[in-house]
């Protein structure tokens, strides 16, 4: 019912910036809650940051906030992940998910994109 995307990962340097884009298709998308979550090799795939349909609630993770910032925008069809001040600790391979509800819990997702990897150099 949903298909997302993700794009704009790529190589950056520790303090350094990038934007990763969810492009979703399915003319129901705006309808759903966005996750963004991440998985770093030999970790457990965690919670990063999520969004209501509507965009007017949003949360991070504590080890994000401050530095990263969810947005979205309907009328593309896309999701947003701003994040500035990167770490060697955020190099992982981040992932978009859509459901109903915004929350950390990946079991409240039902749809779910590929990934793109990011890696933060020191």
């Amino acid at each position: 019912q949903v298909q997302l995307v993700e794009s704009g990962g790529g190589l950056v340097q520790a303090g350094g910036s990038l934007r990763l884009s969810c492009a979703a298709s399915g003319r129901t998308f705006s309808t759903y809650a966005v996750g963004w979550f991440r998985q770093a090799p030999g970790k457990e795939r965690e919670f990063v940051a999520a969004i209501s349909w509507s965009g007017d609630s949003t949360y991070n993770a504590d080890s994000v906030k401050g530095r990263f910032a969810i947005s979205r925008d309907n009328a593309k069809n896309t999701v947003y992940l701003q994040m500035n001040s990167l770490k060697p600790e955020d190099t992982a391979v981040y992932y978009c998910a859509a459901g109903p509800y915004t929350i950390a819990s990946q079991e409240g997702y039902d749809y779910w994109g590929q990934g793109t990897q990011v890696t933060v150099s020191s």
